[in-house]
């Protein structure tokens, strides 16, 4: 038995050693293509985009090999190409490309271009990705929309240094914004003619306003945003928008990657900070979207007034207040790592008509977090919270408790807070919430006229979509005294209104 093994083993090695290395073919011109056009979406002028894929068959029973695949632009191209790991000539030209039988390889794509480099009547930069020579030649098409910007970000020294702020004992990455500046003019007039992105946190120095046209885009770079300092103000204030998809009226402050894959990933950039004592500040019809905190509100003296403002997808906070004095109306703030709002450390809230939704995928999240104190070492110092009050409100989420009341063990702090005609989830077994003071949903005083956990029947939560319609719970549920006359939208409201900040109507068709 063991000779026969030996034999057949001998056997096999003389077969397999008489087997030629693959022969590879040149191509004919019958490759196929994942796409025949490769859309890479807008980027900015000399932002790098992201990377896309092409992936090229050989449908055939043949290996072959592609004598060359090349950018049309050659080395000239503003786009870079890996094939399969490899790099060819400066990522542009490659030579000679093995492709087996019935195998495919992956084409990763990118590009970096500036506006001067696109087509002057539509913005477009265009190659193409040419395999093979001569007859056999096939191309697929490479299309991508440049948008030009103002750039704002810190200035870097001769001796190598770069510009950073001073926050207390701690240096962060930013810069002043300048009245006069050689470049961009005037940088305390955000317009609407271009773009305007943000590297380092842009900061508003104190006794200067920052005034924000409407229709201005604002993006802001990983680990960016904006800061208010003490006696600084932001008067952001933009309009209804005929339609609402393009929001052409409305402010938005967002990240600056553009590709919709990017549209609803949270902490893309850091927050719009105001430090304590900054005067006060407005923000009408805005929408902020995709960053750690949406806005950042400390100790602000000055009234912060937020209206028509649409705050979603935030990593931590979509609004952080700590002792801080808000008025808001016709806010609409959805999905949030911690809560879609917070009002720490005590302070003065008022909110009408908006709705606090948080379906964050997390077991601890919540729609609304109420708190009047902070602890250190198992110590707290506590604060007045003076009011916070929601009326014609929506507060909801994924989890079975959206509110928590958190209060300091002391009592010679004030700790006020209503709800009037307030659409609440809160639905607990606990005995422990089933006797806490705080919680008690009948007394008529602190909760008036509450409906708990009935779901709004929102239209599309996972694309922030939180209009509601006539089957809603929410339906003509508020109270007419306190009534918003127009909703987030711009839609006349009637008595009675409907609670949050969508008025109910039909869902729309997409």
């Amino acid at each position: 038995m063991r000779n026969f093994w030996l034999l057949l083993s001998g056997i096999l090695i003389m077969l397999t050693s008489c087997r030629k290395d693959f022969e590879f073919e040149p191509s004919t011109g019958d490759l196929e293509f994942s796409r025949d056009t490769v859309y890479l979406d807008t980027v900015f002028t000399n932002i790098g985009s992201s990377t896309y894929t092409l992936k090229v068959y050989n449908r055939s029973d043949r290996d072959i090999e592609i004598p060359q695949i090349q950018l049309g632009r050659g080395l000239d191209s503003k786009y870079r190409m890996t094939i399969d790991g490899m790099t060819g000539n400066n990522n542009r030209i490659f030579n000679n490309v093995e492709l087996l039988a019935n195998d495919s390889l992956y084409v990763f794509i990118e590009v970096t271009a500036d506006v001067a480099s696109a087509n002057p009547t539509d913005f477009l930069y265009t190659d193409q990705i040419l395999f093979d020579a001569g007859g056999n030649q096939q191309k697929v098409e490479l299309v991508t929309l440049i948008q030009d910007a103002v750039f704002l970000y810190p200035q870097r020294f001769a001796d190598g240094t770069t510009e950073t702020l001073t926050l207390g004992e701690e240096e962060i990455y930013g810069f002043f914004l300048d009245e006069d500046d050689p470049v961009n003019g005037n940088e305390y007039h955000f317009t609407n003619q271009k773009p305007y992105v943000i590297y380092g946190y842009a900061a508003v120095a104190t006794g200067k306003t920052l005034e924000i046209d409407p229709g201005a885009r604002i993006h802001f770079h990983d680990a960016s945003g904006l800061i208010v300092a003490g006696g600084g103000a932001v008067q952001a204030i933009g309009d209804y928008s005929a339609d609402p998809e393009l929001q052409e009226n409305e402010i938005i402050f967002e990240g600056d990657r553009l590709e919709p894959m990017f549209a609803e990933v949270a902490g893309q950039w850091g927050a719009i900070w105001f430090t304590p004592g900054a005067a006060p500040s407005a923000f009408h019809h805005v929408t902020i979207k995709n960053g750690v905190i949406g806005l950042y509100v400390q100790a602000n003296t000055g009234l912060l007034d937020i209206r028509n403002a649409k705050i979603f997808d935030h990593s931590n906070f979509g609004i952080l207040g700590q002792s801080a004095n808000i008025y808001g109306e016709n806010i609409a703030i959805n999905s949030a790592g911690q809560a879609a709002l917070a009002c720490t450390l005590g302070g003065s809230y008022e909110f009408r008509h908006s709705t606090f939704n948080n379906n964050w995928p997390s077991s601890r999240q919540v729609a609304v977090l109420l708190n009047n104190y902070f602890e250190l070492d198992n110590v707290q110092t506590a604060y007045d919270l003076i009011k916070a009050d929601f009326i014609n409100c929506i507060i909801y989420g994924s989890n079975q408790v959206e509110f928590l009341a958190d209060k300091a063990e002391t009592d010679d702090k004030a700790f006020n807070f209503t709800m009037r005609n307030v659409l609440l989830r809160f639905n607990s077994s606990s005995p422990d919430i089933a006797t806490h003071p705080l919680y008690q949903f009948t007394d008529g005083v602190r909760y008036i006229n509450v409906i708990r956990n009935q779901g709004p029947r929102f239209y599309d939560i996972q694309r922030n979509r939180l209009y509601i319609d006539e089957e809603s719970p929410a339906y003509q549920q508020g109270d007419a005294t306190f009534m918003v006359p127009q909703d987030i939208t711009g839609a006349t409201r009637v008595a009675p209104p409907d609670l949050g900040a969508y008025k109910a109507a039909a869902f729309p068709e997409d």
